[in-house]
C-alpha cells in the first residue's frame, strides 16, 4: 500500500472536502481520508507499488495546482515512522543564515548573502565559497554570536515540535550544518535536538581569525554523519529523515529514507524526492503518519 500526504500551512488550512475529493478522483482509491489535523492535513491510502509514488505525486500536484497544498505519495510501511533525523540549520530550522548575519556586523551582509546564495543554490562549489566568506569575518569578537543569536535569530515554525515528538518516540535528532559550532550548540539546545554537528571557526584572543578548521562539513561530511549515525544505531536506510534546502544539503537528502526539501533552493527542490513548499516543520510529523493530538510540543 501506498499513502497521499496532503499537507497546508497552520495559519493558512486549506485541506478543504472538495480537495479530499478531487484527491481521491485523482488516486481512484476507495478509502475515506484520514484527518491529522483539521484542514491542516490529511492522508489517504491508496494501492499500489512503491515505484509508482512517483507518478501519483505529479498527477496529484497537476491536479491541485494553484492550491497552498503540499503533495506527497510514500510507502505505507512499518518503516514510516523514522527512528534517525538529520536536519540542516540555516534556512531550515532557523530562518535565517548564520553566516550573512555575522557578515552584517561588518557592514558585509549583502556581498556575503550572494556568495552564501551562490553556494546554496549549487552555483558555485561550497568549500572555498565557505573560507572565501570566513576570511571576510576576521577579528569580529566571539561575543558578537550571543547577540545575534538572541536579536537576529529566529527559529523556524514547527521545528521545536518536530524534533521534540520524534525524540518522544525514540529518534535520535542530529543538527549538521556548513554553517558553526558558536551557533549550532546553542540552536541544538533551544530547539531540544539530541547532538549536532558543524565547522569549527578559529578563534585568537576573543575574536575570529578568518579561518575556518578542518575538515569541513560540506555535502560529503552531511551523508557520512547520517550513514554513521544509522549504522551505529544499527538501523536500516528506510529508518532514516533528513530535512535541509541547499545543495550541500542534497547527498543527505538522497541518502535518507526519506529526504524532504524544504522551501529549497530550485535545483534541490527538483531533485528531492519530497518537497515542502508550503507547510511548517511539522510537515515532517504529518509525513511519518502523526495526527497533531500526538504532537509533543
Amino acid at each position: 500500500m501506498l499513502v497521499a500526504v496532503l499537507i497546508a500551512n497552520p495559519d493558512r488550512p486549506s485541506i478543504t472536502d472538495a480537495v479530499l475529493a478531487e484527491a481521491r478522483a485523482v488516486l481512484r482509491t476507495e478509502h475515506q481520508p484520514r484527518i491529522l489535523h483539521g484542514a491542516v492535513a490529511a492522508e489517504l491510502l491508496v494501492s499500489g507499488e512503491p515505484a509508482a509514488a512517483a507518478s501519483l505525486t505529479d498527477a496529484l500536484r497537476t491536479a491541485l495546482a494553484g492550491e497552498p497544498i503540499d503533495l506527497a505519495v510514500l510507502p505505507a510501511d512499518a518503516h514510516r515512522r523514522k527512528r534517525l533525523f538529520l536536519a540542516d540549520m540555516d534556512s531550515t530550522m532557523i530562518e535565517q543564515e548564520c553566516i550573512d548575519e555575522l557578515a552584517g556586523t561588518l557592514g558585509l551582509k549583502d556581498h556575503v548573502a550572494t556568495i552564501t546564495e551562490r553556494a546554496m543554490r549549487g552555483e558555485i562549489a561550497f568549500e572555498p565559497a565557505l573560507r572565501e566568506r570566513v576570511a571576510l569575518l576576521k577579528d569580529i569578537p566571539v561575543g558578537a554570536v550571543d547577540g545575534l543569536i538572541a536579536e537576529h535569530l529566529t527559529l523556524t515554525p514547527g521545528g521545536r515540535t518536530l524534533v521534540r515528538t520524534m525524540r518522544a518516540h525514540g529518534a535520535h535528532t542530529c543538527l549538521v550544518s556548513g554553517g558553526f559550532t558558536l551557533f549550532t550548540g546553542p540552536i541544538a539546545a533551544m530547539i531540544g535536538f539530541d547532538e549536532h554537528r558543524s565547522n569549527l571557526l578559529g578563534v585568537a584572543d576573543g575574536r575570529l581569525t578568518g579561518f575556518v578548521e578542518d575538515p569541513i562539513v560540506g555535502k560529503a561530511e552531511k551523508r557520512a554523519a547520517l550513514i554513521e549515525l544509522r549504522e551505529a544505531l544499527s538501523l536500516g536506510p528506510a529508518e532514516t529523515l533528513a530535512v535541509g534546502d541547499g545543495a550541500n544539503d542534497l547527498d543527505m537528502l538522497t541518502e535518507a529514507g526519506l529526504g524532504v526539501a524544504f522551501r529549497a533552493k530550485p535545483a534541490v527542490a527538483a531533485a528531492a524526492r519530497v518537497r515542502v513548499e508550503h507547510g511548517d516543520l511539522t510537515a515532517l510529523l504529518y509525513l511519518q503518519g502523526y495526527a497533531a493530538a500526538e504532537f509533543v510540543g
